[in-house]
């Protein structure tokens, strides 16, 4: 079996995929992130059923990325601020020198 370059294959929750990407490992890392988000889901839940782990899997993945991006919005508002309040003292620094 040939397999295209830039492809990988990897396995998640017992299923291999093929998964086309620029870098290997990093293919790999993801994979096995999403594969113990399911397995970590799979020990909480009742129902295990895959589409049903995947699914649930995706929407806490899917939080995980929203939270995260709220974050980086909270500091770098923050970061913006402290910006413009050390430009303040600068400035006012030098008006008084």
């Amino acid at each position: 079996m040939t397999t295209e370059p830039n492809t990988q294959s990897v396995t998640i929750f017992g299923s291999e995929y093929k998964i086309r990407g620029a870098d290997p490992d990093y293919i790999q890392v993801v994979a096995a992130y999403v594969d113990s988000k399911m397995r970590e889901l799979e020990q909480r839940i009742s129902s295990g059923a895959p589409a049903k782990l995947a699914i649930l899997t995706s929407l806490n993945i899917a939080d995980e990325l929203f939270r995260e991006r709220e974050e980086r919005t909270r500091r770098d508002s923050e970061l913006r601020e402290r910006t413009r309040e050390w430009g303040r003292v600068l400035s006012e620094g030098l008006r008084e020198s």
